[in-house]
């Protein structure tokens, strides 16, 4: 049984913020790294404990967040190079499922922390109505093609999120944030510097509780592989992002669409429908 796991960095439990954790000029970017690797090696740990006969990690962060000499020697790490941000990230038809460490909630979420969608400039994307985050992005790509959403971990409101989004995921929640959004009139450099505030796990019951979970998910993909549900959205697909001001520009709206494919139009470009 062939598992792809997907990783993010803003959702792992003592993440404690952007700037000084997660970029590669962050004063704690190595650590962060670190405490990423390990809770993708809880993952790792949970799902082959369960019957996985292959792990391929893709590095879903855009500096790029795992350590490849920390990383379970049992994985297999995927990197695109260039392709950063290309959906699926080598997702295919072949795996089984997949899962999500690290992950944050979208843009707009209460209670989250580190609050975004790709980056700080985006206040909501949605396609035929449906608004989603990062996780929904590729949800519904695994949607399109046939592969289940087996688990989500990550901090309290993605969980929620998660949930809401794919019904039957198994979810682990390792931190909390703490305040409201309603944001959606603070500019980008605002917004990134408002949801701050969390509740963290420690580490290594962070690890515990993901580890957990992921022998829970591909035990229930075992034994209940029609358990896992994803939203109706039907093409044509129409996708509507709206941004905020960002710099010089200011806030703007973004319209693309595709008749077919979520996935093409995931890697299609924004055209300006209203705004600079």
């Amino acid at each position: 049984m062939r598992i792809m796991v997907m990783t993010d960095m803003e959702g792992v439990a003592g993440i404690l913020d952007h700037d000084d954790w997660v970029m590669k000029d962050s004063r704690y970017y190595e650590k962060g790294k670190r405490l990423l690797t390990e809770e993708v090696n809880a993952a790792v740990a949970g799902l082959f404990e369960g019957g996985a006969t292959e792990v391929v990690v893709a590095d879903g962060h855009g500096a790029g967040g795992i350590d490849p000499e920390l990383l379970d020697e049992r994985a297999q790490l995927l990197h695109l190079k260039g392709e950063n941000g290309i959906f699926p990230f080598g997702l295919t038809s072949e795996f089984a499922g997949i899962g999500w460490v690290g992950q944050h909630a979208k843009a707009g979420t209460d209670y989250s922390h580190i609050t975004h969608t790709q980056w700080f400039n985006l206040i909501d994307i949605s396609v035929n109505g449906l608004s989603i985050g990062e996780y929904g992005q590729m949800a519904l790509c695994a949607r399109e093609l046939g592969v289940p959403c087996i688990l989500a971990c990550g901090e309290e409101a993605f969980r929620q999120e998660a949930e809401a989004l794919t019904p039957g995921v198994v979810t682990v929640a390792v931190k909390k944030g703490l305040k409201k959004d309603g944001l959606d009139a603070l500019d980008t450099d605002q917004y990134r510097a408002a949801k701050l505030s969390a509740l963290h796990l420690s580490p290594a019951e962070a690890r515990r509780r993901i580890r957990a979970g992921a022998l829970t998910a591909i035990m229930k993909l075992w034994d209940q592989p029609d358990g896992f549900r994803f939203p109706e959205l039907n093409p044509p697909y129409v996708c509507i992002t709206r941004y905020r001001k960002f710099g010089d520009r200011p806030a703007w709206t973004g319209r693309k669409a595709h008749p077919t494919s979520f996935i093409a139009l995931m890697n299609q470009r924004d055209e300006p429908i209203n705004g600079a």
